[in-house]
C-alpha cells in the first residue's frame, strides 16, 4: 500500500485527440495501479491542444511530457524543447521518429533522459521494449510482420469476401478501421515509417524514412487472391528489415505467405511482428494494432517504465548501408491469347533471365486465358528485367502483374 505522501508526478499533455483523451482517460483509471507500482502518483498539469494551452507553461509545470499530437510539426519543436530542458519525453508519433530520429535521440543522449515510443510501432504488442532490453545485446538478423491493421483487415475482408479493394476500404472507414484519408495506411508509408524505427533499434544504425523503399495495396485485385488460394497463400502487407551482403535492407510490399508461416493466420485490424536472431531462432508477437485504448495502453507502460527507472538511451553503433538488390520469390498473373505454345514462350522468356517456375495455373479460354505462376526465388532485378521483356510478348493482352511470395514455412 502506498502511503499518502507519495510524490506526485505532472505530466504534461501535448495533443488530445482520440489517442491523447484515451492516454487521459486511462491514467485516471490506472492511476492508483500505476502508484501502487511505482511509489509515484501521475497526473496531468496540463493538456495543450489546437484551441488551448501553452507549451512554455505546460513545459515549466511538467516533470515528464507526452506526445500525442501527430505530424512533425510543432512537436518535433516541442518534443527537442522537453528533451533539452531534461525532461523524459513519450511519443506516439510514427512519422516524427522515422524523420528526425537522428536528431531526437543525440538531443536525449545529451540530455541523459529517456525518449519512449513503444506506441509508435504495433499499438500494444511490446516490440520496441523487446528489441532494446530483452533482446538487446542479441545479434537480430531480421524483424518482420504486419504492422497496419487497416491494410490487413482490408486485404482479409477481400479473401474472405472476393469483394473488391475500393469497397472494402468503404467498410473499414465506416468501422474506424480506417481514416478518411488512409493514403498513409494503403500506400505502405505508415509501415515503412515504422519499419524505419524498428531497423534503427534492431541494427544500432540510422535509418530514415527515404532509405525504406513501399509499395501498397491499392491494386490488389479480387483475381489474385482467388487464384492464390490454389497455391495455398494467403495476402499480406509486410515490413521486413533484415542484414542482407553486409548492410541490410529495409521493405515493405503486399507477399504472399504459405499457411504454414506464422503470420499467414494474422487476420483483421490485428498486428504481429516476428524477430529472428541465431541465439534465440524466432520470436512472434501478436495483438490488436489499432485503436485509441490500444494506443493509450502503450503509452502509459512507457509512462511507467520511466517511472520505475531509468533504462538505456538507444545508441547508433554503426552505419551499414542500404542494400535495394534482393531475392524474393514472385507470384505472377499474365492475361495471355488463347494460342498453342503461349506457356513455353512464357517459360522461354523467363529462362533466358535465370528464372524458374515453381508452380503454374493455367485458366479461362479466349479473351479469359490467364496463366499465374509462382516463381522460385530471383533477385529482384533479375525479375524486374524478365517483366520488362514479358511485356514485349505479341501474346500477352495486358500488363503482366506481380506480387512476392515469401517461401518460407516454420
Amino acid at each position: 500500500m502506498v502511503s499518502e505522501g507519495s510524490k506526485p508526478v505532472r505530466i504534461g499533455l501535448l495533443g488530445r485527440g482520440t489517442v491523447g483523451a484515451a492516454f487521459a482517460d486511462l491514467l485516471a483509471e490506472r492511476g492508483e495501479a500505476v502508484e501502487a507500482a511505482t511509489g509515484l502518483r501521475p497526473e496531468i498539469c496540463g493538456a495543450l491542444t489546437r484551441s488551448n494551452g501553452d507549451f512554455e507553461q505546460i513545459l515549466e509545470g511538467s516533470d515528464l511530457v507526452v506526445e500525442l499530437m501527430g505530424g512533425t510539426e510543432p512537436a518535433r519543436e516541442y518534443v527537442l524543447a522537453a528533451l533539452r530542458a531534461g525532461k523524459p519525453v513519450v511519443t506516439a508519433n510514427k512519422q516524427l521518429l522515422a524523420q528526425h530520429g537522428d536528431e531526437l535521440f543525440a538531443v536525449a543522449r545529451e540530455a541523459g533522459v529517456q525518449l519512449r515510443f513503444e506506441a509508435a510501432v504495433a499499438a500494444v504488442i511490446p516490440i520496441v521494449r523487446a528489441i532494446q532490453e530483452s533482446f538487446g545485446v542479441t545479434e537480430i538478423s531480421k524483424v518482420f510482420g504486419i504492422v497496419n491493421g487497416t491494410t490487413n483487415f482490408i486485404l482479409t475482408e477481400m479473401a474472405a469476401s472476393g469483394a473488391g479493394y475500393d469497397e472494402v476500404l468503404a467498410q473499414a472507414q465506416e468501422l474506424g478501421y480506417a481514416e478518411a484519408d488512409p493514403t498513409d495506411d494503403v500506400s505502405g508509408a505508415d509501415a515503412a515509417a515504422k519499419m524505419a524505427i524498428l531497423a534503427r533499434l534492431a541494427f544500432h544504425t540510422p535509418v530514415t524514412l527515404d532509405e525504406v523503399t513501399y509499395e501498397g495495396i491499392e491494386r490488389v485485385l479480387p483475381d489474385d487472391l482467388a487464384y492464390a488460394k490454389e497455391f495455398g497463400l494467403s495476402l499480406k502487407l509486410l515490413g521486413v528489415a533484415e542484414r542482407r551482403d553486409g548492410g541490410i535492407s529495409v521493405r515493405v510490399f503486399p507477399c504472399f505467405l504459405y499457411r504454414g508461416h506464422p503470420l499467414a493466420p494474422i487476420e483483421g485490424p490485428f498486428n504481429a511482428v516476428m524477430v529472428e536472431a541465431p541465439a534465440i531462432s524466432e520470436v512472434t508477437m501478436s495483438g490488436p494494432g489499432a485503436g485509441g485504448v490500444q494506443t493509450a495502453s502503450a503509452v502509459l507502460g512507457d509512462v511507467v517504465s520511466i517511472l520505475a527507472g531509468d533504462a538505456p538511451v538507444h545508441e547508433t553503433r554503426v552505419e551499414l548501408p542500404i542494400v535495394q538488390d534482393v531475392g524474393s520469390s514472385f507470384y505472377l498473373y499474365l492475361e495471355v491469347a488463347d494460342q498453342p505454345g503461349v506457356l513455353a514462350r512464357v517459360a522461354t522468356v523467363l529462362g533466358d533471365h535465370g528464372i524458374s517456375v515453381k508452380s503454374v495455373v493455367q485458366r479461362g479460354i479466349g479473351d479469359e486465358a490467364r496463366l499465374v505462376m509462382v516463381i522460385h526465388e530471383c533477385l529482384e532485378s533479375k525479375f524486374a528485367a524478365a517483366l520488362r521483356a514479358l511485356e514485349g510478348l505479341d501474346e500477352l493482352r495486358a500488363a503482366p502483374r506481380a506480387i512476392r511470395v515469401i517461401e518460407e514455412e516454420y
